[in-house]
């Protein structure tokens, strides 16, 4: 069975950016673990609840197929994150799918694995992408294999699909 994990910040990630993908991840075949700074139960913006499996510093990042990144305030813990930055440079040297949205697009900037790439983030974010070489869209979601980026919660559901159809799971 595929499988995807799904990072998102303890505090303050998008509850839609988190339960959209989740949700078309889950109906296309796919196992999702959900990784946070620590196991346990983790808050959106808007009060979900979301249960991290386990700490960002036990993943090993080829037992996935895609490595997504949720967007949120929250995400800015990870902005500068040793621990998420090596995640996501193990998934890519895997070869297997790197995503991010809203302004989590940054974690993958700030860590170097979007130098050359194009890439869209929340608007906010497009001068922090730009800084780091990303050649920022600001489209809805960009897939620029093997990532795939997304602009914000509206995007969730696209973002998704998008991130499912460069991971090969099936529709």
């Amino acid at each position: 069975m595929p499988a995807v994990l799904m990072v998102i910040a303890p505090e303050t990630f998008r509850d839609e950016e988190y339960a959209h993908p989740k949700e078309v991840f889950e109906r296309r075949g796919a196992r999702i673990v959900t990784a946070s700074t620590r196991s346990g139960t983790c808050t959106g913006r808007f009060g979900m609840a979301a249960v991290a499996d386990m700490a960002l510093d036990d993943v090993v990042a080829t037992d996935y197929d895609a490595v997504v990144f949720v967007g949120g305030g929250g995400a800015e813990v990870f902005f500068d994150d040793v621990t998420a930055h090596a995640l996501a440079g193990q998934a890519l040297d895997a070869g297997r799918v790197v995503a991010a949205i809203c302004i989590a697009p940054t974690i993958l900037a700030r860590a170097g694995l979007l130098t050359g790439r194009r890439a869209t983030s929340f608007s906010s974010q497009a001068s922090e992408l730009r800084e780091h070489g990303v050649l920022w869209t600001g489209d809805t979601v960009t897939t620029d294999p093997p990532f795939v980026t997304g602009d914000g919660p509206e995007a969730a559901y696209a973002f998704a699909d998008a991130v499912a159809d460069l991971a090969g799971l099936p529709r």
